[in-house]
């Protein structure tokens, strides 16, 4: 089998793996991998910004204070902090890397969105993210000490005993080249995972199709621990009909001043919440859902007549021409929108400097659980926990890089067969299965739960787990089995964590347990693999 040694293997070319590779590059070679084009990731399709303290009127302790209200009691107050106090240097340092934000006269323009005090979302438009992707690359491109590998899947971490410590230590990855057909091993001293959200769980999402929770179940499976898989954001506002691909309209648009309607034309956020359609996400979403069951109608409406004609054509036109290639005209009528499955709060939980639990494993970006979002994300505060924690991270590179020792061990455990006779399933298989999976997360662990739906999901999933794994140990190596066989695996880490939390709190609701209990239940959620430590596979640890 063929290695490639590398010091430092990135796994993502998001915003995460973007900027850490562009740092990590000052102190060894950097193998960065993305499993389809470089720049096909969640970064290159976030619309609203990035949330960072850029105007007088604001302060770092205001946007600590909007994040922890967002977050439900679960947030880690210390990593709040830190990420509102660096997040400034983040965003102008982005700016130094060639992202052209846009600007007024004086300053730069600043959007407000749903839970922020202030408008502090720094944005290119509506298309932040692409603006930052480009750059990105851009920088990256020009670091002759990052080679960057398209078209290659991660399919395992490799994990060894390190002979000074006695220890589990993560040590590179298998690697799939698909279009090559070819397996291989990375041999890395450091990994870092940036391989972004797991929204294709879900019948309907925002995500590209490439969000299939990787990185959280190869972590898990490696024995690194996790956390708050319970807690999935669903943006309420997709253009209808969502299908495969939805479009997300932003929440910048409510910032602006469009209204949420139901189909009749009454305010559907009247009397729900005090911050109206600007209402946190997680409310907004279970009102959306809650009319849709009461009226039966397919979507409600977003009401844009509020914004001058010119502001939309001049602060959206992505979702201006994307809306109007749909056949929706949103300066002259209401947009019909739905929630979807957006962003995950939970992931692979690291500390303050992005160190996973498994040593040699650092990880950022939505794939990532630092505390920061507790039980439900503030919007646009998910571009700047990547910035802000990739950075961290990158600091801890030389240090990391001195003492790990890289013998690679032999052999490497394999978990797909990989003769020439190996079988080779039907395509149709696995398409069938992940859409059957999408229905059964949507229904049964989607914006509203309940423990009867959850145990009917752990049932079936335990099937699929089951059916998969014997089909990875006939099958040869196959990008679309890797993805499947992760989106079960994150699949039910999700219910598992669901079923575990015994309240609703933040993006979690269960009807079961439709409140509250910070006497029991005000702790993070954790999970790790039963045969790698001797307590039991979960906890729970206060914030």
């Amino acid at each position: 089998m063929k290695v490639l040694e590398t010091d430092v293997l990135v796994i993502g070319s998001g915003i995460a793996g973007l900027s850490f590779a562009r740092k990590a590059a000052a102190h060894g070679r950097v193998t960065l991998m993305t499993k389809k084009a470089r720049a096909e990731s969640s970064t290159n399709y976030a619309q609203g910004g990035i949330a960072a303290v850029m105007a007088p009127d604001d302060s770092v302790e205001l946007h600590v204070r909007d994040t922890l209200v967002a977050g439900a009691g679960l947030c880690l107050a210390a990593a709040v902090r830190d990420l509102a106090r660096e997040g400034p240097a983040r965003v102008r340092e982005l700016m130094e890397w060639g992202v052209a934000f846009t600007r007024e006269p004086e300053s730069l323009s600043l959007g407000r969105e749903g839970g922020h005090s202030r408008r502090r979302i720094v944005h290119a438009g509506d298309l932040t993210g692409r603006e930052i992707e480009r750059a990105l690359l851009a920088t990256v491109a020009a670091e002759p000490a990052v080679t960057l590998l398209e078209d290659h899947v991660a399919l395992d971490l490799v994990v060894a005993t390190d002979p000074a410590t006695g220890l589990a230590r993560c040590r590179g990855a298998l690697i799939l080249d698909h279009h090559a057909d070819e397996l291989m091993v990375v041999d890395a001293a450091l990994v870092f995972l940036a391989t972004g959200g797991l929204g294709q769980a879900y019948r309907h999402t925002t995500n590209p199709a490439i969000a299939t929770g990787d990185g959280i179940a190869m972590a898990f499976r490696a024995g690194a621990r996790v956390a708050n898989l319970e807690f999935v954001q669903f943006h309420p506002t997709a253009l209808y009909p969502a299908g495969e691909a939805a479009f997300l309209i932003s929440e910048a648009v409510r910032g602006e001043g469009a209204v949420l309607r139901r189909r009749s034309g009454e305010a559907l956020m009247e009397g729900v919440h005090p911050h109206g359609s600007l209402a946190p996400r997680d409310v907004v979403a279970r009102a959306i859902d809650a009319v849709l069951k009461e009226t039966e109608d397919p979507y409600v409406v977003l009401d844009l007549s509020p914004i001058p004609r010119a502001r939309i054509e001049e602060r959206f036109p992505g979702i201006l021409a994307e809306c109007a290639r749909r056949g929706v005209d949103i300066r002259h009528e209401p947009v019909p929108v739905v929630p979807a499955a957006h962003y995950a709060c939970g992931g692979v939980w690291t500390d303050a400097t992005g160190r996973s639990t498994l040593p040699g494993l650092f990880a950022a970006g939505e794939v990532a659980c630092t505390g920061v979002h507790g039980a439900n994300r503030l919007a646009s505060n998910s571009l700047l926990e990547a910035v802000v924690y990739s950075h961290r991270a990158a600091e801890s590179v030389a240090a990391e890089l001195s003492h790990a020792r890289r013998a690679l061990p032999a052999p490497i455990d394999v978990p797909f067969a990989h003769a020439a006779s190996s079988e080779v399933e039907s395509p149709t298989t696995w398409t069938c299965m992940r859409s059957e999976l999408r229905n059964l997360m949507w229904h049964d662990a989607g914006i509203v739960r309940s423990d009867q739906r959850l145990a009917h999901a752990a049932t079936v999933l335990d099937d699929m787990q089951q059916r998969v794994g014997a089909a990875v140990r006939r099958t040869r190596p196959d990008a679309a089995l890797a993805e499947l066989r992760n989106l079960i695996e994150v699949s039910r880490l999700i219910v598992r964590s669901a079923r575990s939390r015994k309240e609703s709190r933040g993006l979690h609701y269960n009807r079961d347990y439709p409140y509250r209990d910070n006497e029991r239940c005000l702790s993070n959620t954790v999970l790790f693999r039963e045969d790698t430590e001797e307590t039991s596979g979960w906890k729970r640890l206060r914030p």
